[in-house]
């Protein structure tokens, strides 16, 4: 998958919200065996260098030896029916950029090949905003775990299992790093009423949006 090179590069150590949307916005992340095969894919495409690519691995894991360098740290996330959220840490030289190539590639050629469908599955350009301070990533994984409620696909974020929410309230996860916000807080439960409190509030801002817009 060609992807038009940045003007501004990513600088490792630093923060970023990654977004991508589906061509035409079609709905591509709504099987739950889909969902599951793009955070497999999320997953394994952290390595610095896969052994193999992730149909190979998938078939016989246990004659491949992973990675333990990381390209990102996932900081938090969300997978909606069009598009999905990625807030991470770039930990190598290019790691963004070839999380993303390898991600959206992967996820691509397997949607296809299931569903037997041609063209381009992405938008051409994923966007990329560095993220500045730490009030600013705070509000960032608030956004992205009320993501499902804005859209009305669920009433609380327990209820979605595609975001990071559960894992920040204590569910298992070998790649995503909650400590880095949660340290900011001093419990989970504040953490869940930082993200709750504002539950009603975004949501009216989602139905209003188009009017902030200059």
């Amino acid at each position: 998958m060609f992807m038009p090179r940045r003007l501004t590069p990513f600088i490792s150590g630093d923060y970023y919200h990654l977004f991508s949307r589906s061509s035409f916005r079609q709905p591509i992340l709504v099987r739950k065996r889909n969902l599951q095969i793009f955070e497999q894919l999320l997953r394994y495409y952290l390595q610095v260098a896969p052994p193999t690519r992730f149909s190979n691995y998938k078939l016989n894991p246990e004659r491949y030896v992973l990675d333990k360098r990381k390209l990102v740290t996932v900081i938090s996330y969300c997978f909606m029916p069009n598009h999905f959220h990625l807030c991470v840490r770039q930990e190598s030289d290019q790691g963004i950029h070839l999380l993303m190539r390898k991600l959206l590639d992967s996820y691509s050629r397997y949607y296809q090949t299931r569903l037997q469908t041609k063209g381009a599955l992405f938008e051409s350009v994923f966007k990329a905003v560095r993220v500045e301070t730490d009030e600013q990533l705070i509000h960032l994984t608030r956004y992205h775990h009320l993501n499902p409620v804005t859209a009305h696909l669920v009433e609380n974020p327990f209820e979605y299992p595609y975001s990071t929410f559960n894992i920040y309230m204590g569910k298992s996860s070998d790649f995503v790093n909650t400590s880095v916000v949660l340290s900011y807080f001093p419990s989970k439960q504040k953490y869940e009423k930082f993200v709750l409190d504002q539950k009603d509030y975004q949501r009216k801002l989602e139905s209003i949006k188009h009017l902030l817009m200059e």
